[in-house]
């Protein structure tokens, strides 16, 4: 299979957030585009890499419009197979994506929120998601969330047939709907018109960003 690389608010309205308020992004509630996705966002419990929830009570998984139109294109193929999507993450404050920095620094897995235009979450342009069964439980893939380690590649290298499998379902639904998957997390998934949706100067400063990291990379 092809690899596809790339580099709360409680309102479902146009929010205000990046760059220090300079911008109005417009954003909705997933769940009301399409009631049969399921969302469990990590940020708002305890289960991710800061080990508490760094967003208030309440929170809804939102998205900019267009980006959730995608998400249920990637649906309707995935309940084909008697799956659902499962959300783990979408439109995240930079207050959020500022807290998972702190967490966790000089790691290359987190986007600094203060280099280049910061994570394509805070604009919601990017969700993370994985597979649910029929009974909304999370289907077996290569990690869990937010492991930072070799086993959470884009190319799944284990031998397990049925993680390959479930994986393969995952990637060709969201590059089927419009999406872009990254080298270092097989959850995460970028809207592939980002850069249309982005005001032009940030969207010059996150591809400088993102060709910069690739950079680095090659350098270690």
């Amino acid at each position: 299979m092809k690899s596809f690389l790339l580099g709360a608010l409680l309102l479902a309205g146009a929010v205000r957030d990046v760059r220090a308020q300079q911008y109005q992004i417009p954003l909705v509630d997933i769940r009301s585009v399409d009631p049969t996705i399921i969302v469990d966002l990590r940020y708002a419990s305890p289960n991710n890499i800061t080990g508490r929830p760094i967003y208030p009570p309440g929170t809804r998984a939102l998205i900019r419009p267009e980006v959730a139109q995608r998400l249920t294109i990637a649906q309707r193929f995935v309940r084909r197979f008697d799956c659902s999507l499962k959300i783990w993450d979408a439109y995240r404050p930079r207050d959020a994506q500022l807290a998972l920095w702190k967490a966790s620094p000089k790691n290359d897995f987190v986007a600094n929120p203060d280099a280049g235009a910061g994570s394509l979450h805070s604009w919601g342009l990017a969700v993370d998601a994985t597979l649910a069964d029929r009974y909304g439980q999370s289907m077996s893939m290569p990690t869990e969330f937010d492991d930072f380690t070799p086993a959470a590649m884009w190319k799944y290298t284990g031998t397990n047939e049925i993680i390959r499998h479930h994986l393969a379902m995952l990637q060709t639904a969201m590059r089927d709907a419009g999406f872009y998957g990254i080298r270092s997390e097989w959850w995460h998934f970028t809207s592939q018109d980002w850069q249309q949706l982005m005001p032009a100067e940030e969207a010059k400063r996150a591809v400088q960003a993102f060709s910069q990291a690739e950079q680095d990379q090659r350098k270690l």
